[in-house]
């Protein structure tokens, strides 16, 4: 499968600190992907390296195949990228700002902008200045839909959308993603939002890639464990990540598998009968993979 995103052994420092070290992942051509990460882990620096606004200690960054910072106007054509979510020109209104943009991108379709703004309610005459945060984001929506690129980068999309207005982007986007064969490379804070929209996650951690792999498949394979005892185990030897206790009740995550959970319990003396396993929602798969803290 074609590779629209490369980034091979990428490493970013601000000052001392290392934002990661060594980071390798690809996007295939026509997936929905979503980076979460904590605050400080590095989603927004690497968007601005994809796009040549960062330049990175070592490693390197591919769209399109060709060297992040150095696009031709030809690939640059192709990717369509919202940092802020805030339209400039705010003397204008949104009928003035879809001529304005349109005069800039050869493929500009305005279809999916007035679809957008139509189920938003927005009225064709409103001035931008006139707008709340939350409007001003859906129309910088709109525009990077109507941009028709191949490649859609979205930083915090669902910044100032109240949760009506961010379900109905999210399923709009995803529906149009999917109909006319888009890449979406994305990141948000709000995680609910994220399971409805993207195919594959990616979570980075402070100074690393935790995982990148389909959605479905991370919440079929990783679960939250209970259990009752006076000793806990030895974590050290188990396939668990962020172990808890309080008093007698243990919790803990793995994608170890239920039994092998058991069996690595009994190998220690536990009597493992009282052990539960719960699924998880993105979010809570996402904390109990990188913790609470």
């Amino acid at each position: 499968m074609e590779n629209v995103i490369e980034c091979r052994n990428l490493t970013h420092y601000y000052g001392d600190r290392c934002i990661y070290e060594n980071l390798n992942f690809a996007i295939p051509k026509g997936r929905i992907v979503g980076l979460l990460g904590k605050n400080g882990t590095g989603k927004t620096t690497t968007i601005n390296i994809l796009n040549g606004y960062l330049q990175p200690k070592s490693g390197e960054c591919l769209m399109f195949g060709q060297q992040a910072g150095r696009l031709t106007p030809a690939v640059k054509q192709k990717v369509a990228l919202l940092l802020e979510g805030h339209v400039q020109y705010s003397f204008m209104n949104i009928v003035q700002i879809e001529k304005f943009y349109a005069s800039f991108y050869p493929k500009w379709n305005k279809t999916p902008f007035w679809e957008l703004m139509n189920k938003l309610r927005i009225a064709p005459k409103q001035r931008i200045a006139r707008m709340s945060c939350g409007q001003r984001s859906q129309v910088a929506l709109g525009i990077i839909l109507a941009q028709n690129a191949d490649l859609l980068i979205l930083d915090d999309f669902s910044m100032g959308l109240d949760p009506g207005y961010r379900r109905l982007f999210v399923d709009y986007l995803s529906e149009y993603a999917q109909a006319e064969e888009k890449t979406v490379f994305v990141t948000s804070h709000i995680i609910q939002d994220m399971e409805r929209l993207i195919d594959d996650c990616m979570i980075l951690d402070y100074g690393k890639l935790l995982l990148q792999k389909p959605v479905n498949q991370f919440l079929e394979s990783f679960k939250r464990y209970r259990m009752v005892t006076n000793t806990p185990p030895q974590w050290h030897l188990m396939p668990v990540v962020n172990p808890e206790s309080i008093r007698n009740k243990i919790e803990f995550y793995s994608d170890a598998g239920k039994d092998n959970i058991i069996q690595k319990l009994q190998q220690q003396g536990f009597e493992a009968n009282n052990i539960q396993e719960e699924s998880l929602t993105l979010e809570e798969a996402f904390i109990g993979l990188t913790g609470k803290y």
